[in-house]
């Protein structure tokens, strides 16, 4: 009975209001960054600056095929984590089916692994056969642009596959886990879950983003950081009081040091964090900033850079982005969370046009923004029917 109450929690009505302008420019905010990052993201120092000049990359880099800058999958998986959360609040709040969110984010990542598993022609023959059992929840699963394999982790992609070949959908994931990986691949993905849910507890909001890490990364120092992201974008959208992105960061982190007390890496993960909000004070470059935070393989230090970048560079998008993918590092990841800060701290109409042209599944991306901004209008309790967010939502 308790936690059917915490969990009507998550599913009840909009009474705050939305910010399409800056859910759009988290969304668009992160792909841009990740774009942006993708075409360095094995290049060191030198040889970024070697190609691109002094300054590094500040344009996209244009695919010959296609036309766009292509986004990898750090884009990919943020677009499944929304359509995962989206069904589970359609779910709730149309069939009265009250689960936790991980668990229809879980299902909709098991879609996009599909994705990187086989061609859009073979789901296609899949979907029509039906002696195929292959069933999906995500409405992304139908576009064919998304059956591109774009550098996707090997971490997500063993733990899914493991949790696949086993039916193993966990409660807790924290507990469950299927690796000790600290990856940055479970916070380059959370972003949708801060836009979502603006009248939850922000403790359990935090406690949520943990477990949808560790569906993929069992160390606490890859699930960790996304309890964190989720915080800050969170009161960045939906703030409850005037804060200075410091004074977000901050809260943040003491939320971490609640939530997350008995844990024998926080400290850790509080020093990289304390050193990112410091570094962004000083006067030095932010080559030798970020130099001293990592590289951002890891998750701790993917956020503590875009920390860094979003606190340094908190009145201009481009140069936050573009320091965020300048070093040597996994730098479609940290220009992907620190899109995701600036874009929803500025919004969408804060950025330059630049970078809303030649993006690769731009509609797409446009498209789960604006769903993102709506939530579902219907409920059992009203005659309102939207057939298309059905469709969409209620597969």
């Amino acid at each position: 009975m308790y936690v059917n109450k915490i969990l009507q929690r998550f599913y009840t009505g909009n009474d705050t209001e939305v910010n399409p302008d800056q859910i759009r420019g988290c969304l668009m905010g992160g792909a841009v960054g990740n774009a942006l990052g993708y075409s360095v993201v094995f290049l060191n120092e030198e040889e970024i600056r070697a190609q691109y000049g002094e300054k590094g990359i500040t344009e996209y880099q244009i695919a010959r095929e296609g036309g766009k800058a292509m986004i990898s999958d750090d884009t990919q998986m943020t677009l499944f984590t929304a359509n995962g959360l989206l069904v589970a609040d359609t779910k709730a709040k149309i069939g009265n089916i009250q689960v936790w969110p991980r668990s229809y984010v879980a299902l909709a990542y098991q879609d996009w692994l599909r994705t990187q598993e086989m061609s859009y022609e073979d789901y296609r023959r899949a979907m029509e056969d039906p002696e195929s059992g292959c069933h999906c929840i995500s409405w992304l699963s139908d576009v064919p642009e998304l059956y591109t394999r774009r550098l996707p982790g090997n971490t997500c992609l063993s733990a899914l596959k493991i949790r696949k070949n086993a039916n193993y959908f966990a409660e807790d994931y924290t507990k469950d886990v299927v690796n000790n990986s600290k990856g940055c691949g479970g916070v380059m993905r959370i972003a949708p879950l801060g836009l979502m849910f603006h009248k939850m507890n922000t403790l359990r909001l935090d406690s949520e983003a943990a477990q949808i890490a560790a569906i993929t990364h069992g160390n606490s120092l890859g699930y960790m950081p996304a309890s964190v992201l989720t915080h800050i974008i969170n009161r960045i959208v939906f703030p409850k009081e005037k804060l200075t992105l410091k004074q977000i960061v901050q809260e943040a982190m003491g939320r971490a040091k609640e939530l997350f007390a008995e844990d024998e890496h926080l400290q850790e993960f509080v020093d990289i964090i304390d050193l990112a909000i410091e570094l962004s004070e000083n006067g030095e470059s932010d080559q030798d900033n970020i130099r001293r935070i990592g590289e951002g393989w890891v998750a701790e230090e993917t956020l503590a850079i875009a920390i860094y970048c979003a606190l340094r560079h908190q009145d201009n998008f481009s140069e936050g982005i573009i320091a965020a993918v300048n070093h040597s590092g996994d730098s479609d990841s940290t220009g992907a969370v620190a899109g995701n800060i600036l874009g929803a701290l500025l919004g969408y109409d804060a950025m330059e046009e630049k970078w809303k042209n030649s993006l690769e599944l731009e509609d797409v991306i446009m498209e789960m923004a604006d769903d993102l901004c709506l939530w579902i209008q219907m409920s059992d309790k009203s005659s309102f029917d939207d057939p298309k967010w059905m469709k969409k939502y209620y597969r």
